[in-house]
């Protein structure tokens, strides 16, 4: 059986339920095992164990979230080398546009030679104030669909062996 991983970071629950949502469509079909891993807990063996990845999390400052680039620090070079052409997707939690830490992933990503099998879904809260910022989210029903989807396809690709 083939393996997705899904590392996330979520500071105000906004990632999380974005990656809840690609889990629970991953994992419908039973055809994939789906590990959904915060990336504090996600470890070099858990990338080198899967078949495919799913990276979720917010951008914070125009960046990748600090725990999420310490997930690719710690990983990035037990891994290199050793997973080329996986298949992988991005989702990102922003407050404006999301597209900064879309390109950090992606170079990442292309470091470990990676191949991006799906366009990255983006879902702004339009947060702009410390409040507002820090305040706990909920993502709209219609945003969560399309990380479902995202999910079920990983899944999919890797279970009929497309990816």
């Amino acid at each position: 059986m083939k393996t997705l991983l899904i590392v996330y970071h979520s500071r105000t629950g906004g990632s999380r339920q974005m990656a809840q949502a690609a889990a629970d469509a991953a994992r419908a079909d039973g055809e994939v095992e789906v590990r959904l891993l915060e990336a504090e807990a996600a470890a070099h063996d858990d990338v080198l164990g899967a078949d495919g990845y799913l990276f979720v999390g917010p951008e914070n400052l125009a960046a990748i979230s600090g725990e999420l680039k310490a997930f690719f620090d710690r990983t990035y070079y037990p891994v290199l080398g050793r997973i080329e052409g996986r298949p992988y997707a991005v989702m990102v939690c922003a407050g404006s546009d999301g597209e900064n830490a879309v390109r950090q992933i992606a170079r990442i990503a292309t470091g470990w030679r990676l191949r991006a099998v799906a366009e990255p879904i983006i879902v702004c809260t339009h947060a702009q104030t410390p409040e507002a910022i820090l305040a706990p989210k909920v993502i709209p029903a219609t945003d969560l669909a399309a990380c479902a989807e995202l999910g079920a396809a990983l899944a999919a690709g890797l279970a009929l062996g497309v990816y």
